[in-house]
């Protein structure tokens, strides 16, 4: 299963910027999938997540600013990031929960990363 973030770059604040991630692989189903970033010296995160019934979930850090999305047939996951924030500065990553197989439970796997810098 591979994960291929894009969309990241350097922007001002205040600016927007929309991520996406492409599954492709061994994929039966997709259980969920979010996004995960991580700064320099400071914990990761999880910012938010959707569940294949739509369900959504956001960090605090971000409610309100930030919308997640899937578009299925694509198996694209895309983060609209808006409103942004010199503390957004992170590495993006893509998490899936991926079945593999009829039955089998799903795995967490995780995608390269993608930089995203806010700053004047």
């Amino acid at each position: 299963v591979q994960l291929q973030a894009s969309g990241g770059g350097s922007v001002q604040p205040g600016g927007s910027l929309r991520l996406s991630c492409v599954a492709s692989g061994n994929i039966f189903d997709i259980k969920a999938m979010g996004w995960y970033r991580q700064a320099p010296g400071k914990q990761g995160e999880l910012i938010a997540r959707i569940r294949s019934g739509g369900d959504t979930n956001y960090a605090d850090s971000v409610k309100g600013r930030f919308t997640i999305s899937r578009d299925y047939a694509r198996m694209t996951l895309y983060l609209d990031m808006n409103d942004l924030k010199p503390e957004d500065t992170a590495v993006y990553y893509c998490d899936a929960d991926v079945q593999t197989g009829y039955g089998e439970p799903p795995y967490e796997f995780r995608g390269q990363g993608t930089q995203v810098t806010v700053s004047s």
